[in-house]
């Protein structure tokens, strides 16, 4: 008998604020049922006060006795606090909120699943590009990987596999720059050339086991082994196209732009240069003439 005090029971959480809240409900409509019966009660003073007391008899506003505008703001209030106590708390009260918080938690999601999804497309780019810059953590670099590009204002590089415009100085600014070295591309860029370009070793990355290149042409599977192949050569050059600028912007150490000053209709394109990863380090403008048909400027970048 006098042993263990006895446990009250436990009350959930959410029915406790529950409880709470319609406690709350309670009171707020007890203050609404006095304020209107004070509003009846102070009405009826106020007439009585002015039409049989004579208090402010005298007294008009617009030429309406006083007592009719203290009932009309009297009555504002009112109606203030009836709308405040059955639309704001019922429309957007605790049940309002809960919907809107379920509302931006569902978008969350929804974003949070499309990021998942972009990731899985980019992991096994990231992964490749990763690994390629721990093996270069661990020897020392001897080759300056360099991208080369012509690019249009939109990053259009290129339509149904062809160069989308001539530019004479472009080209021979290409041949310039990548004669003597060793120069990397997707299948789909080594096709559209007619044949292999002289004086430079072409390595040709496809997924193709039996893909068929002329004698001295380099065929490997991933732009890592492409690098490895190339590894002699103090400056590799990347060509293209899109999907291997896109890999190699991850590990490359500078790139060669033409940066042509229009906006093109294409299907292959360059990837957007971050200028917090990038540094422009070079800027030659060429205007048009009889040679070539739009504006141009030559851009070097290297890695911050």
């Amino acid at each position: 008998m006098f042993g263990k005090k006895k446990e009250s029971p436990q009350i959930d959480k959410e029915q406790l604020e529950l409880i709470q809240n319609a406690q709350k409900r309670i009171k707020q409509k007890k203050r609404l049922y006095a304020h209107f019966v004070l509003f009846l009660i102070g009405s009826v003073f106020i007439i009585l006060a002015n039409t049989v007391l004579d208090i402010g008899k005298d007294f008009t506003l617009f030429g309406k006795e006083w007592f009719l505008f203290a009932i009309f703001i009297w009555l504002f209030f009112l109606i203030y606090h009836i709308f405040n106590v059955f639309v704001t708390h019922k429309f957007m009260g605790k049940a309002w909120e809960k919907n809107q918080l379920d509302k931006l938690v569902t978008l969350q999601k929804i974003r949070i699943e499309k990021l998942k999804n972009e990731l899985k497309k980019e992991a096994p780019i990231i992964a490749e590009s990763e690994h390629y810059n721990e093996t270069l953590n661990k020897k020392e670099k001897t080759s300056e990987l360099t991208i080369i590009v012509a690019a249009a204002e939109n990053n259009a590089i290129g339509k149904d596999n062809k160069l989308i415009w001539h530019l004479s100085d472009d080209l021979k600014r290409f041949k310039s720059l990548t004669n003597g070295h060793y120069i990397i591309m997707g299948r789909k860029t080594f096709e559209s050339f007619p044949k292999p370009l002289p004086n430079r070793t072409h390595v040709v990355i496809t997924r193709q086991s039996d893909y068929q290149v002329p004698e001295g042409v380099i065929v490997v599977n991933s732009l890592e082994d492409a690098i490895n192949v190339s590894k002699n050569d103090p400056q590799p050059f990347i060509i293209g196209g899109g999907e291997i600028y896109k890999q190699a912007l991850l590990i490359a150490d500078k790139i060669e732009l033409t940066r042509v000053h229009e906006s093109f209709e294409g299907d292959a394109f360059f990837p957007e240069i971050d200028s917090s990863t990038w540094k422009e380090t070079a800027n030659t403008f060429h205007t048009k003439d009889e040679n070539h048909n739009y504006e141009f400027s030559f851009l070097t970048y290297e890695r911050k």
